[in-house]
């Protein structure tokens, strides 16, 4: 995770939105001829960054729970009390399809502003079908309407609902009976469950994933989050692609997740924002040589949308050097959402997204905090930023 492969006083060719050559800038101008040319004198181009975790689909926010938070209330206590995933819950319930479609493409709009040319979306704030399909629909016609990609993944196991209280069991049959409606739709790429003490355990959280599997929806799972609850496990047993947060994975789950070639998605600004005061051991996860991928876990309880900052986190938080970090954006990040064929790297036949930043060295996107570096964005060889400003 520590090669770059920096090509200095590089150039990048695009035809037809694909990358068709890298090289030296000299090779590059002696063999083709450009119909638009962008001078990146003094900057660094990388590939489009790609976030492989948000809760990308919500209504409404949660400000009043920072002092909750504050005042020492842990993440299950706000939930138990109506608030967390619940509140938001109702508030996306009660936004239309068309009221979603225009908070999301402004979401959108500020990823792609930052550098972000691919997501990993989330449903999950609906709950029931009917709320959980207008989610999903809104992500794959946000994904049709472009220029930005998102991934869509059904995370109808994200709490259970105030209409199943009680009845958790009930519930995780009822996400097990939307599963083949979702296959049918073609409305997601991948299942999620929240697997964690309080929401729902691992024998549901195994049905639940199983069923998706079974019905062409790939598992990734949130694991080990809050508890050392053997999420990390859960995953290596069902080969799930990715497995996320991972704060508490025990050594043995780290070990069976590397043996599974299961993808260790980190999300720094999650504890952050949680107040956790503790982060994912990205060090060890590297050490035994699992790949690890970064995603902002972009939801209300965390309001994070520029990826550089998850950059920064990863360095100063998880000790991630900026080459491990920058990679865990780009390349791995495309691994864990399936989608490392088009995107992730600067290479021949992949999609001409690339990120263009304002500063000399590419450790400067860890270094600096909050700021936004980026000058230009291309998505599949179109200019969509430039400037810092939508096109």
């Amino acid at each position: 995770m520590h090669r770059l492969g920096i090509i200095e006083d590089g150039a990048v060719a695009i035809s037809d939105g694909k990358i068709i050559a890298v090289s030296k800038s000299s090779d590059i101008l002696s063999n083709y001829h450009a119909s638009e040319k962008i001078d990146v004198t003094g900057k660094i181009v990388t590939p489009g960054l790609v976030d492989a975790h948000t809760h990308f689909v919500f209504a409404g926010s949660r400000e009043f729970e920072l002092e909750m938070k504050i005042q020492g209330a842990k993440y299950l206590e706000i939930l138990e009390k109506g608030g967390g995933i619940l509140r938001t819950v109702r508030d996306t319930r009660n936004a239309s399809k068309a009221e979603l479609m225009n908070i999301c493409r402004k979401r959108a709009n500020t990823r792609l502003e930052h550098g972000t040319t691919t997501i990993e979306a989330k449903s999950g704030y609906g709950l029931d079908l009917p709320n959980e399909v207008k989610s999903l629909e809104v992500i794959n016609q946000l994904n049709a309407e472009g220029p930005i990609s998102l991934v869509p993944t059904f995370l109808g196991a994200h709490a259970v609902p105030p209409e199943f209280e009680g009845r958790s069991n009930e519930y995780v049959n009822a996400v097990c009976e939307w599963i083949p409606r979702i296959s049918e739709l073609k409305l997601a790429c991948f299942c999620d469950v929240f697997c964690e003490k309080g929401v729902f355990d691992i024998e549901a959280s195994r049905r639940i994933l199983l069923t998706g599997k079974r019905y062409g929806l790939l598992p990734r799972i949130h694991a080990d989050e809050l508890y050392p609850f053997g999420g990390a496990e859960l995953a290596a047993d069902i080969r799930a692609v990715s497995a996320d947060h991972l704060l508490y994975t025990s050594p043995k789950g780290m070990e069976r997740m590397k043996n599974a070639g299961v993808i260790a998605t980190l999300l720094p600004a999650a504890p952050l924002t949680l107040m956790l005061g503790r982060y994912a051991d990205a060090r060890k996860f590297i050490s035994i040589g699992t790949p690890v991928a970064l995603g902002s876990d972009l939801s209300p309880s965390c309001p994070l949308e520029n990826q550089q900052l998850i950059i920064s986190l990863a360095c100063y938080a998880m000790k991630m050097t900026p080459a491990e970090a920058l990679i865990a954006s780009t390349i791995n990040a495309a691994h864990s959402i399936g989608r490392a064929e088009e995107v992730g790297s600067i290479e021949q036949g992949k999609n001409g997204d690339l990120a263009i930043f304002h500063v000399p060295d590419y450790r400067f996107l860890a270094y600096e905090l909050g700021s936004n570096m980026v000058d230009t964005v291309l998505k599949k060889g179109k200019v969509v930023v430039r400037d810092g400003h939508l096109e």
